[in-house]
């Protein structure tokens, strides 16, 4: 708190200057001295601290950023996709700078289900942090061997990336037809234990048709968006910038789209939404609560600022102490 010497402002105070005095002293605000601010929300029974999580494949398991972020404030750590078999990606080159944002083809490279059980399970839980965990596959049966896999493990919400390509159909992705992700979310929901939760793709004509797809499904809830499939050309090479010729664009480029999709979806369904895309600052994040998510996942921005997450956290504990908000539900959706 700053201290004000009452003697040094003797002989100074006027009629005229004390209010150019008053306006240099300290604000606080007496609305929310007192008052607990409650940012916990609650997805499948599951309730996390605070509504920021990671995007998946851009934090790791949480491991590659322990140094600059502390996991026991952050509301979840979703993990990068985790595959029933090692995946080794997409040929270099995988990553490309764009205009307010990235164009990415890794292509989901992961050591396996197995080896994320015995390293990166007992590290996240040396943190007061939710695990969600992201899974991959090339056919249901894959998907369902890591749900297997997890199903007795110490995880708390599985992620059901359906952008994956189907090779059983072609390398349409399952997310691209509604009786696929009808059928794919129905069979998950079976196996697991944990709420299970359908990332939607943006690559669609109607991103609620996906949408309804899940939660007739039985999908506890949904997180969009993915990346938007994007290209770019190397003129002086005269070739594509990407090995993979396409790549996924992520970054604020995207938001804008993101935060629409959001406010669609939470128009038809009832079911929580993770919304992601763009998400760099708590501003950003607002943006998605507002337009109906739950909670928000903070992607792309961590490779250029390790403790963008940290930056989110705060900011909106900050901001509802600015405007006397007391319990951050009271922001879900407000724009409806």
């Amino acid at each position: 708190m700053q201290i004000v010497d009452i003697h040094y402002l003797e002989g100074f105070l006027t009629p005229n200057n004390i209010n150019c005095v008053v306006s240099q002293l300290p604000k606080f605000d007496i609305h929310k001295k007192g008052d607990i601010m409650n940012t916990s929300v609650n997805i499948g029974g599951i309730t996390f601290n605070n509504p920021v999580t990671t995007a998946s494949g851009t934090f790791g398991s949480g491991i590659e950023y322990s140094d600059y972020v502390d996991l026991s404030k952050l509301g979840a750590v979703t993990t990068k996709g985790v595959a029933s078999f090692p995946w080794g990606g997409n040929p270099t080159p995988r990553v490309i700078e764009t205009p307010s944002g990235m164009l990415n083809a890794i292509g989901l490279q992961n050591p396996g289900v197995d080896v994320f059980i015995a390293r990166d399970i007992p590290f996240l839980r040396k943190f007061d942090t939710k695990i969600i965990v992201n899974v991959v596959g090339k056919t249901i049966e894959d998907y369902c061997e890591v749900v297997d896999k997890l199903a007795e493990c110490d995880v708390d919400m599985l992620e059901i990336n359906i952008s994956c390509p189907n090779v059983k159909e072609g390398g349409i992705a399952f997310g691209q037809d509604a009786k696929q992700v009808h059928y794919i979310t129905s069979e998950i929901k079976k196996r697991a234990k944990q709420p299970i939760i359908m990332k939607l793709s943006p690559n669609v004509t109607d991103v609620t048709e996906m949408a309804r797809a899940a939660e007739a499904g039985g999908a506890d809830g949904i997180s969009l968006i993915n990346t938007l499939t994007g290209m770019k050309i190397d003129i002086h090479k005269r070739t594509y910038a990407l090995g993979n010729k396409t790549g996924g664009l992520s970054g604020p480029a995207i938001r804008p789209i993101a935060v629409r999709m959001v406010d669609l979806v939470a128009s038809v369904v009832k079911l929580p939404i993770i919304g992601m895309g763009g998400i760099a600052s708590a501003e950003d994040a607002l943006e998605f609560i507002m337009a109906g998510a739950t909670m928000v996942a903070v992607g792309t921005a961590n490779f250029n600022n390790p403790s963008a997450t940290m930056d989110v956290v705060e900011g909106i504990k900050e901001y509802m102490s600015n405007y006397g908000i007391s319990d951050i539900k009271e922001l879900i959706g407000c724009v409806r």
